[in-house]
């Protein structure tokens, strides 16, 4: 059940993240509730208490300080990869400093591109984010894809991030043709117009 929820409300952030910013802010703010306390192996209820409380608490910040969502949703979504990163990068036994470390570098160097780039930086790291979550989600779901959750060996690690790569390519194609107008991108039949 677990690994299920993960991964529809990765689906929807890494194809959908772009076309509402309510939407990806509450999908990032649970995605990166559920994948840091996932980084330490917290119980179900556990997961579910943080990203809740990740997605509520999102919100409301980015409600109170709208004028810098772009950022702190990038903020958002960054931290979400970074934990990712993290999981990739610690095979076994996670460390909290060095998870906090990339968390946070990630999280920071995210919210700034999306500060900058506003929308195509958003299209990237919701895709990047919700990504991560469906791969955290299918991992979940059965056994023989663990390794996508947590890779541990080599192998695992490629493929993963293979994987993450290709979800998230993916993700970035579908929002591009889905919201073009949000990402101020001329249709093709426009540009044969004009």
């Amino acid at each position: 059940m677990s690994g299920i929820a993960v991964l529809l409300v990765g689906i929807v952030l890494c194809f959908w993240g772009i076309g509402s910013l309510h939407v990806a802010v509450l999908a990032a703010g649970f995605g990166l509730g559920w994948l840091i306390a996932d980084l330490f192996s917290a119980s179900l209820a556990t997961l579910f208490l943080f990203a809740l409380i990740g997605a509520v608490a999102s919100w409301v910040v980015t409600t109170l300080v709208f004028k810098f969502s772009a950022y702190f949703i990038g903020g958002l979504t960054g931290a979400m990869a970074g934990a990712k990163i993290a999981d990739v990068l610690q095979p076994g036994e996670n460390n909290w400093a060095m998870s906090g470390i990339v968390i946070v570098a990630v999280a920071v160097a995210a919210a700034f591109l999306a500060d900058k780039y506003r929308a195509r930086a958003l299209l990237w790291l919701t895709s990047i984010g919700g990504a991560s979550m469906i791969l955290s989600g299918l991992g979940r779901t059965t056994s023989s894809l663990d390794f996508l959750a947590h890779p541990s060996q080599g192998w695992e690690q490629v493929t993963s991030t293979v994987l993450w790569i290709a979800l998230a390519a993916a993700g970035w194609l579908v929002q591009r043709r889905l919201f073009p107008d949000k990402l101020r991108i001329q249709s093709d039949e426009g540009a044969k117009r004009r």
